[in-house]
C-alpha cells in the first residue's frame, strides 16, 4: 500500500470513491450524493489542485482504496488552524490500518507547516470505529454539535475533535 498526494489525474477515481461514501454513508458528510454526481469531473479535478487544502489517497495496487483531506484557513487570524476532512476507507479495506496511514500523512503534513499548532475535525457520533481511530491518533473532543446532520428526517450528532501539532523537527 502507498500513501500519495492526489492530483488533478486522479480526479476520476477520487470522484468515483467520494460518490460511493456519499451514498453509502450520507449521514458522515455535509455534501450529498444528489449534488455531488451532477458536478462535472472539472470540478473534482479543481479539488485537487486548490491551494487552500491537500488530498491524500491510499493505493493497493493502483486502486485508490482511501482518501483524507487536509484543508487550511485562507484568513490569517485562523491559520494556525487545519482541518481533516472526507476520511474515507471501503468496508472491504477497513481493518488494515490504512486510515490511520492517512490520518497519520496529514498529521505529518500538518507539522511541516510552522504557523499550524492544530488540527480539527467532525465526525459522526453515532460512529465509534472512526472515533476510536482519530483517538488512537491523538484527538480529543473539544464540542459536541447536536443536530449538526439532516438526512432526510433523520438528525445525526457531530463530534468535534482537535490535535496539537507538533513542530517536525
Amino acid at each position: 500500500m502507498a500513501i500519495e498526494l492526489l492530483d488533478p489525474s486522479r480526479a476520476k477515481a477520487y470522484r468515483q470513491l467520494m460518490l460511493q461514501a456519499y451514498s453509502l454513508h450520507p449521514q458522515a458528510f455535509v455534501s450529498s450524493i444528489a449534488h455531488r454526481e451532477k458536478l462535472p469531473l472539472s470540478w473534482w479535478e479543481g479539488q485537487l489542485e486548490d491551494d487552500l487544502s491537500a488530498l491524500f489517497g491510499a493505493f493497493v495496487d493502483a486502486q485508490l482504496v482511501g482518501i483524507v483531506g487536509l484543508a487550511f484557513e485562507p484568513w490569517e487570524e485562523a491559520q494556525h488552524k487545519a482541518t481533516l476532512f472526507g476520511l474515507y476507507v471501503p468496508q472491504a479495506f477497513r481493518g488494515q490500518g490504512i486510515g490511520e496511514q492517512l490520518v497519520q500523512a496529514v498529521l505529518s503534513l500538518a507539522e511541516q507547516e510552522p504557523e499550524i499548532k492544530v488540527v480539527e475535525l467532525t465526525v459522526s457520533a453515532d460512529s465509534s470505529a472512526a472515533l476510536a481511530l482519530y483517538r488512537r491518533c491523538g484527538f480529543e473532543q473539544s464540542g459536541l454539535e447536536d443536530s449538526a446532520i439532516r438526512v432526510g428526517d433523520e438528525y445525526y450528532d457531530r463530534v468535534h475533535m482537535r490535535r496539537l501539532v507538533e513542530a517536525a523537527k
